[in-house]
């Protein structure tokens, strides 16, 4: 595992290519501070254009940033010359809507029907926190963010239906105002969050015991503060089960050649 303190100043493109050459196989979260991070999914054109249709609906949760021609590897827009088979640290495969393996990259399997769909990821607002003098705990800790299955449903579009994941970071009470000025300026990448405190009522029986991620300390005079998260396809892809879903592993992030200010909102 290579230190972050020695990624925070690489460029996207010098994290990706290392990413290629299988040097990082570890969470993107802190990396090339700044850069603009993505969730994956990566669908056949036979059940693309639901899955379009359910980020359209659930833009909470799935905020589109780029979506590649069918077929096509490398995401134009947002990092040309990335090759999306192998510059993500680790992937998932879902048969069915069952997790069937990880795997490192995707050139044995992939196929001439994949279309690529690349959404936004809270990891990007994450900057913004620190600059604001938020900490973010994770980081902190060297640890993957803590995610959440919850009682929230999606809007169904198509064969795609299912709960909301979020993200959890505690936040000082004094310092929740301004976590929710900072990140509601992201609306790319989630934006501002979408549930303070009591974390059962939105279907988390023990924030201790993450869905995926892991587990970070809640210190006192800190709450729970909880963001929609871009796990929730997979999420859904284990309720709706279409054959073939490609995800990234949760915290295992795509990141783009765009910087968190490309994307805020004045």
């Amino acid at each position: 595992m290579v230190a972050k303190e020695n990624l925070e100043k690489k460029t996207a493109k010098d994290i990706r290519n290392q990413i290629r050459l299988g040097k990082i196989r570890q969470p993107t979260s802190g990396m090339a501070k700044g850069a603009v991070q993505t969730n994956l999914v990566i669908l056949p054109k036979e059940q693309a254009f639901d899955f379009l249709l359910f980020c359209q609906r659930n833009p909470k949760p799935c905020p589109l940033l780029e979506v590649t021609d069918v077929g096509n590897w490398e995401p134009k827009r947002i990092a040309p010359g990335a090759d999306i088979r192998t510059d993500v640290p680790k992937y998932r495969i879902y048969k069915d809507g069952i997790l069937e393996q990880e795997v490192d990259n995707l050139v044995s399997i992939w196929r001439d029907d994949f279309v690529v769909f690349l959404l936004g990821c809270s990891f990007t607002f994450e900057n913004a926190l620190l600059n604001a003098g938020i900490p973010v705990r994770h980081i902190e800790q060297g640890c993957n963010v803590p995610m959440y299955v919850t009682n929230i449903q999606c809007e169904p579009a198509g064969i795609f239906q299912g709960p909301m994941v979020v993200s959890m970071r505690p936040i000082k009470r004094e310092k929740l105002v301004k976590a929710i000025q900072v990140t509601s300026r992201f609306p790319a990448v989630h934006g501002g969050p979408i549930h303070i405190g009591w974390p059962e009522l939105i279907g988390i029986e023990d924030i201790g015991k993450p869905s995926f991620g892991d587990p970070v300390q809640i210190r006192e005079g800190e709450i729970p503060v909880f963001w929609a998260c871009g796990v929730t396809p997979q999420a859904v892809a284990m309720k709706a089960k279409p054959p073939l879903m490609i995800t990234h592993a949760p915290g295992h992030m795509f990141i783009t050649d765009l910087v968190d200010e490309d994307i805020a909102s004045i």
